[in-house]
């Protein structure tokens, strides 16, 4: 199964990517504990792409990609921005960056998902979450 959806450049849209999950994970039969994991890793990674990526500016897009097969489902959130060097993401749980905002969505999907994996420019990444 493959469902996408493009989203202007707007925090407010969040709410599309939960309408989405909810319906990718029905028609998947994704259990409650997955569905937690992909809820919060894809809506930190599409806020991100959303503030980070495009700097809130609704005339660039959000384009997020759902994949699923019977062992997994991978969540693909591709912005308009420049990309940002994935290598070089400070750890948030370390002293020196405990009281810094920046960081923890990435972080986040980090720990929850199975597989994180950065394309192109960092401008684009892929979830991956095993379903067995």
């Amino acid at each position: 199964m493959k469902k996408s959806i493009f989203i202007e450049s707007k925090i407010e849209n969040i709410n599309k990517i939960e309408k989405i999950i909810d319906d990718v994970s029905e028609e998947a039969r994704i259990n409650s504990e997955v569905y937690g994991k992909v809820l919060i890793a894809t809506v930190e990674a599409v806020n991100n792409a959303i503030v980070h990526g495009n700097k809130e500016d609704e005339t660039k897009k959000v384009i997020v990609e759902f994949v699923v097969d019977k062992d997994s489902i991978s969540i693909f959130i591709e912005d308009e921005g420049p990309g940002f060097n994935f290598y070089n993401v400070p750890d948030p749980t370390t002293p020196e960056n405990i009281e810094n905002i920046h960081g923890r969505g990435v972080y986040l999907m980090k720990h929850l998902a199975d597989d994180v994996i950065f394309h192109d420019r960092g401008n684009k990444v892929e979830i991956v979450f095993n379903l067995k």
